[in-house]
Parts: C-alpha cells; structure tokens; sequence
C-alpha cells in the first residue's frame, strides 16, 4: 500500500507539473461554412474574351521550352521558359512560385507550366535561390526581390506584353507572391494555389491537428501540438514562423485567383479564402478576389496522382481574360469546402517555451545518469592503479550502495531512458502515417498504452527507490549501523545524479502528456 500511495503521489504530481509546463489545445470549430454559388469552376461571363481570341483551352498551342539564366543580386538561377508556338504576340505572361517542397525548375510546376502554357501563356519556372534559404531561416521579402527578377526577365521577352505579367504562387510560396504585387505594383496578378494565408505557425498547428485526426490517435497526444509548435525552437531557428503577410495582402491592387483542394487537409481552405477576400478589401475594391475549390483534390490540385484536368484550364481562362474575369459571377464556386476547425494564434509555453530548454533537459538528463557510474569507474580504476604501484592488492572503490537501492537506482535509469526513447519511436511512427494519410490503430492506441505503461512502471520503480531508502534510513536510526543507502563520495554522486537525471527525462515525458490524468 505504501508503494502504491507514493506512485499516486508522483504521478499526480508529475501530472499537475505537465499541466502548468504548457497550454492544451483546444481549437475552434468552423460554424459558417463558406458556400460556393455553383459547382462548376469554370469562368464565366467572359463570352467577349472567347469570342475576340483570346481564351483557348489547354493543348491548342505546342510549348516550346527554352533554358533561361536569372540575374539576382549577387547570384543567378537557372529557369525555364515556355512558349506557345504560333500564339500571335501580347501574350499575358506568368512566373512560377515556388512552396516549400520544389526548387528546381527541372522538377517543378511540370504539368502545371506545360497545360496553361498550351493555352496561349508564357511561362517561367525559376529555380529556387537555395544559398540564402534552409530550414532555420527563410526572408519572404528578400526572396520576393529575388522573384521579380524573373518577371522583370519575362517581360523583356518577345511576344509577352509586359503589362500582363503575374505571378503564380503555391504553398508557402503564397507568402511571397503578395509582397511581390506590392513591391512592383505593375504585376498584373497574382495566382494563389494552396494557400495558408495565416503565419507559418498557425499553419503548422493547423495542419498537425488535422493530420493528427485522420491517423486517430488519442486524444491525449493533441496537447503536444502547442507545446511542440508554439517553443522558441534551439539557437533561435525558424525565425520566419511568425511571418504575417496580411499587411501586404492589405496593399494589393492587382486580381486575385484563390485556388483550393477540398482534400486537402494541411490548408485552412475557408478560412484563408475568407481572409485574403477581406484583407484586399481594406483599401477598397482594387484587387478583386476569385475563389475556386476542385473536389477532393490534394495539396498540389491532384486527385489519385493526377492533377485535376479543369485546374489549369480554368487557371488560364481567367488569366487570358482579365480584367473581365477579374470581376465576373460567381465570386465562389466549385466543390463544397468543410473546414473543421480555425487556424488560430499558438499559444507558446510557459516555462518549457524555451527549445534549448527542452532539447537540454534531455541532454543533461542523459548525462547525469551517465556521470555518476563512469566517475565511480573512474576513482575504482584508479585506486587500483595506485595500490598496484605501491605493490598492495587493490582495495576497490572504497564505496558502495545498498543492495536495495542499486538494482531500484538502475531500474529508475533504464526506465526512463526507455520511456523517453518509445516516446520519441512512437511520434516519428505516428508522423509518417499522418503524412502518408494512413491510419493504424494498432500503431497509434496502442503504441501510447505502451508509453504511457513504461512512464508507469518507471514512476512504481521510483516509488520503490524512494521505500527503499527510507526503510534504510529508519533502520539506521533504529541502530542498525550497517543501514547504510550509500558510502563514499563516488556512491552518493552516483545516487544523486542518477536520481536527478531519471526525474528530469520524467519532467520531459510529463510535458509531452505520457503522465496526463485529465488535469
């Protein structure tokens, strides 16, 4: 009973430490669906742009695709250019933006820059400049700079009218096609296809919730998304994680094209088509917005693989025919969109908020449960190394733990080591089903029963610890003078440190939620 009181005693405490380490999560639903006025996502009213020539369906004209060098400041990129043979001259012209998954012109925007290409666009796929771009730092205003080289490049093209050039940006490239617009005023539109509109942040909050929920796992592990989405990541990186475009989308002046999958789960898809209607419309009506869904298309407008046929259909239509399309019914249309719930503000922990703390507490646990043994090591061999010199047998460490408490000690260590080590298994193994949209139950319910099920067992081996060496200490004081918990300093840093170190990955664990009881 006393073992069982005392390992209630740590895991509430450990329970109500996890809860004031960082927020829950608990996100809005959506109650106003956005409601497309037709499925169709076809332009309409641009009769008088057909007629006069210059809507033509995807596949009227062969493309012809010609390497291209950009000039940027202090560095160039390669690209792209493809051309309509035999479109005639003034062509509207338009240059890709990348999102974060593409870079070379090579491998990007294939299908995409082929289909609207063949109906009468000039289009040009830079590469992405990679020297001034990594994981830990990303300049949206700089690399908008960077892109309107290439539409300054197109422009000077033969057969492009220079004041039908725009921009088509995907993903996080959306990010960056609005400072663009507001950098250059004379681009004539801007082509926004997936994307998240909010800060990257609260997209990755938003995306992660959603993932979460299509691989069904508890819902215990939902508390990890602020508190894995809302820290100061180590060394300060990610520093563009609260980028807010919404003051450039407020500046824009040209057409808007908004451009969503119903299937895809990464993107607030009513939200953000909300959004960027409503931040254009700050200064006025200067940049009219058309928003499109395509049913059960993905991230990047494909369905089973295969990009959806009316996506760069309709992509070129509105383009060739502006301004007329720029204002023409229905505003909205296509697939009914259902968002679940808000992409909303992360809130960041508290004092957990800190990745270097978080990513230290790991470390330093590790190597306070190493430390002790490896100096206890240490003094033994070199107390020997002493005697042998002096021709005396050895004497040994001169130190020692009862034998209670060490097997309890090494049971403590290895637990939550173990525990630590599942626990970072299990969210890789849950990660790549989420983002391979696959859902195994097996895997993610019972996978966190097993977590959850070592914390245990390692809070009942503390609890056992903490018996032990008060039984010692009573006995002790009982007059027992071989009641000892430990002897010589190698022993007590031993204890000490391993005891800290197995307490401080049990904190860690307790912030990820492997200890919750509802508080």
């Amino acid at each position: 009973m006393r073992t069982v009181g005392s390992s209630a005693a740590i895991l509430v405490g450990l329970a109500v430490v996890g809860s004031l380490a960082g927020p829950s999560w608990d996100p809005v639903p959506v109650s106003d669906h956005l409601q497309p006025a037709t499925s169709s996502t076809a332009v309409q009213g641009v009769g008088d742009s057909v007629a006069a020539g210059l809507v033509h369906e995807p596949g009227t004209f062969e493309v012809r695709a010609t390497e291209v060098t950009v000039a940027l400041d202090g560095a160039e990129v390669g690209g792209i250019l493809r051309e309509p043979v035999g479109a005639g001259d003034d062509l509207p012209g338009m240059v890709f933006v990348h999102g974060a998954g593409t870079g070379r012109a090579a491998e990007a925007f294939l299908r995409q820059a082929d289909a609207i290409t063949s109906a009468g666009i000039v289009t040009l796929v830079p590469d992405k400049r990679l020297d001034t771009y990594t994981t830990w730092h990303r300049d949206y205003v700089a690399m908008a700079d960077d892109y309107l080289r290439s539409v300054e490049l197109l422009r000077e093209v033969d057969g492009v009218d220079p004041g039908r050039v725009g921009v088509y940006a995907e993903s996080e490239g959306t990010w960056i096609a609005p400072v663009m617009q507001v950098h250059d005023p004379a681009v004539a539109y801007t082509v926004l296809v997936s994307a998240p509109v909010v800060p990257p942040r609260q997209q990755a909050a938003f995306a992660v919730d959603n993932y979460l929920r299509n691989t069904g796992v508890p819902q215990d592990v939902f508390r990890a998304i602020p508190r894995a989405v809302g820290i100061q990541l180590p060394g300060g990186g990610l520093d563009y994680a609260d980028f807010d475009v919404t003051p450039w989308l407020e500046r824009q002046t040209a057409p808007v094209l908004v451009v969503y999958g119903t299937g895809d789960p990464s993107m607030p898809i009513e939200q953000g088509a909300r959004k960027v209607i409503a931040d254009t419309a700050v200064r006025g009506d200067d940049a009219p917005v058309t928003v499109r869904y395509y049913a059960d298309a993905n991230h990047g407008l494909r369905v089973d693989g295969v990009l959806v046929p009316e996506f760069p259909r309709d992509v070129a239509a509105w383009i060739s025919a502006l301004p007329d399309s720029a204002t023409a019914p229905p505003r909205v249309a296509g697939a009914q969109p259902d968002q679940l719930f808000l992409a909303s503000p992360v809130a960041q922990p508290g004092w957990w908020g800190d990745g270097d703390f978080i990513l230290g507490a790991v470390i330093a646990g590790v190597a306070l449960l190493v430390v002790g043994p490896v100096l206890w090591l240490v003094v033994a061999l070199g107390r020997r190394i002493v005697a042998a010199g002096r021709g005396a047998p050895g004497t040994g460490p001169g130190a020692w733990l009862d034998d209670g408490v060490r097997p309890l000690l090494v049971g403590l260590g290895v637990g939550s080591v173990l525990t630590t080590v599942a626990l970072v298994v299990y969210l890789m193994a849950v990660a790549r089903l989420a983002l391979n949209y696959q859902r195994d139950d097996a895997v993610v319910q019972g996978g966190w029963i097993g977590v959850r099920l070592l914390g245990l067992v390692t809070v009942v081996v503390a609890a056992h610890l903490l018996q032990r060496v008060r039984d010692v200490r009573a006995e002790r004081q009982a007059g027992h003078e071989g009641a000892v918990v430990a002897s010589g300093w190698p022993a007590h840093v031993t204890l000490w440190t391993a005891t800290v170190g197995a307490f401080s990955l049990l904190l860690w664990l307790t912030y990820w939620g492997v200890f919750q009881l509802g508080i």
